[in-house]
């Protein structure tokens, strides 16, 4: 194949580039806005697993106090009864001792329950607004997810057009050639640029006078200076017309 061939066979694949380009941008797009749905679900789900994990750590916990204060007052009555039929002062002195520290045990085991009330009241409204959440995005990824999946699926259909056109595009182009023009593809995501009056049209730099007059003396493949795309003169408008 000629220069002329290699040009137009790099032009031809730089515009499927592209058209793939907005493809995986699309693509990448919906696939972002189920993975994030999808993501915060998940996140919402796992909080609920949590949550009701330790809602029922704190209702067991506070039944476990609600238990013992029972116990505890059962205790103290019997700690009365003792004290009423002490005999003498030790006795009752002794009674009095276990009386009190049995009426210790019941307000700290009073402060328990109530901190494990609270804990649990306050971890069963998140529970209830996690759980509102957790709907809330369920409803929307069901209304969208089918039309999502739908759009993916046309998205990669028309993908993988243009990836077989570009296989049988870069059987074109010498295997040096293509590998130039992937590896500067790879840095700056465009590979080839245009010249028609001295300025590379990609990075906007004067290219040196001798490689400029050598482009335009005939059919040339050459590099930017600047930006070291695959650089070639096209003549403007008025002197293709003329």
């Amino acid at each position: 194949m000629s220069i002329p061939d290699h040009i137009a066979a790099l032009e031809e694949l730089a515009a499927i580039d592209a058209e793939l380009k907005i493809l995986d941008d699309k693509l990448g797009l919906e696939r972002a806005g189920l993975d994030g749905m999808k993501g915060t679900l998940k996140r919402l789900d796992d909080k609920l697993l949590a949550d009701r994990a330790q809602l029922a750590l704190l209702e067991k916990t506070r039944n476990e106090m609600v238990g013992e204060l029972r116990t505890l007052s059962g205790q103290i009555d019997h700690s009365r009864d003792k004290m009423n039929r002490a005999r003498n002062e030790r006795e009752t002195n002794a009674a009095q001792r276990e009386l009190e520290e049995l009426r210790k045990l019941v307000r700290d085991r009073e402060v328990d329950a109530n901190r494990a009330t609270a804990d649990a009241d306050a971890v069963r409204l998140q529970i209830e607004s996690s759980d509102g959440e957790a709907a809330t995005v369920r409803a929307e990824l069901g209304s969208t997810e089918g039309s999502a999946q739908a759009r993916i699926a046309e998205i990669e259909t028309g993908r993988a057009e243009y990836l077989a056109k570009r296989e049988a595009t870069q059987k074109k182009l010498p295997p040096q050639l293509l590998r130039k023009y992937e590896t500067v593809r790879g840095k700056k995501g465009s590979a080839i640029a245009q010249t028609t009056d001295g300025t590379c049209r990609a990075c906007h730099m004067s290219l040196p006078p001798q490689l400029f007059h050598r482009l335009r003396r005939e059919p040339l493949l050459e590099q930017c200076p600047s930006c070291f795309r695959l650089i070639y003169f096209v003549a403007p408008p008025t002197a293709a017309g003329g």
